[in-house]
């Protein structure tokens, strides 16, 4: 019983100094007092990291969705090493749209931007490549359309790809005093090979054209027609008929240039010559076409007859285009067929030596 109560007390006292005094403990009861400590100091974590968790993670998830929006912004843009796009991303709209043959007015309005100088700028324009992509999706679709449609008016004309016949909307600034980056508008041309053929350009204000012809022939083309008209050929006398039916009159106007020297039928263009050509008569009966660099015709759509629902559209260039078609081919055997082999028997005598000296004279 005595030895019971002196036991306690000193159990009781080492108890109390462990927690009072862990220095005066023996050295092999500091073995198990780390592990309480590390207990004690884990539980106090666990608790704490336990209340800042959520903090972190919806930290965590709003810088996740940022970044998802800015890479979702900058997925559309195609940047090279070491560019950064300053500015926000503008993205297509997701409406408005067109089935394939037909243009919207999304793709005019946007055209339309481009004629302002602070738009038509290569900044601008790469926050808003998402539209322009979406844009030219779009004038891909119409033009695969147009193509299935002048290949039944036109046999002549290859079914080439959309990106074979389109014109890149990048301005060539090399040589020039605009340093515009940008064309105002979205164009192709279609033609058996060559320059000669049918040019479709798509430009808002009611400034669409689609035009045929042969724009600045090469210099032995341009002799060659320009000898034909000198020598009433077959094939100038077709060029003649064509100039003057009735359909094409309705769409070009008539033979003849305008009294205020606009344009007209094939007249009227930039690089006409204001006097004869060297060695031809000036009171020849065919100088105003002789005196033609180009020979070409246009005819304009408004912005309504553009963005027209269904096949409306469409149908316009078709029947434009039927009118178009014996003239290119006109042009194409003027340009390429010997005079010589056109001319009339009865002619050649009279003739000998004549096409030499005019060939030459019309070339320079």
């Amino acid at each position: 019983m005595p030895a019971t109560r002196k036991v306690a007390p000193r159990k009781r006292a080492r108890l109390s100094s462990e927690d009072s005094e862990p220095e005066s403990l023996h050295s092999d009861a500091l073995d198990d007092l780390p592990p309480k400590k590390r207990a004690r100091s884990s539980n106090s974590k666990s608790g704490s990291s336990s209340k800042l968790k959520p903090k972190r993670r919806k930290r965590k998830a709003d810088e996740d969705d940022a970044k998802d929006e800015e890479d979702a912004d900058r997925s559309d843009v195609d940047l090279k090493e070491g560019q950064e796009v300053v500015g926000r991303v503008v993205q297509a709209p997701k409406t408005g749209w067109v089935p394939p043959g037909q243009i919207s007015q999304n793709t005019l309005d946007f055209l339309a931007q481009l004629k302002d100088p602070a738009c038509n700028d290569r900044e601008w324009f790469k926050l808003h490549e998402p539209v322009y992509r979406r844009t030219e999706k779009e004038f891909k679709d119409f033009i695969e359309e147009f193509t299935n449609m002048l290949t039944e008016v036109d046999t002549q004309i290859p079914p080439l790809p959309p990106k074979d016949v389109m014109h890149r909307i990048y301005r060539d600034i090399r040589f020039s005093n605009d340093k515009t980056p940008y064309k105002r508008g979205l164009s192709a041309s279609f033609s058996r090979s060559g320059r000669k053929g049918i040019f479709a350009f798509f430009k808002p204000g009611d400034e669409s054209i689609i035009a045929a012809g042969a724009w600045c022939p090469a210099k032995n083309e341009l002799m060659t027609l320009r000898n034909h008209v000198l020598r009433s050929t077959p094939a100038a006398k077709t060029l003649h008929t064509i100039l003057s039916s009735k359909a094409f009159t309705a769409h070009f106007g008539p033979p003849r240039p305008h009294p205020r020297g606009e344009r007209q039928s094939v007249f009227g263009r930039e690089d006409e010559l204001k006097v004869a050509p060297k060695g031809v008569d000036k009171n020849h009966k065919d100088i105003a076409l002789l005196k033609c660099r180009s020979l070409a015709v246009s005819h304009r759509f408004t912005d309504a007859q553009v963005v027209a629902p269904g096949s409306e559209f469409m149908e316009a260039l078709r029947g434009v285009a039927d009118v178009m078609t014996p003239f290119v081919h006109c042009l194409n055997d003027l340009m390429t067929l010997p005079v010589d082999d056109e001319s009339d028997e009865e002619n050649e005598e009279s003739d000998a030596g004549g096409p030499d000296e005019d060939e030459s004279d019309a070339g320079e």
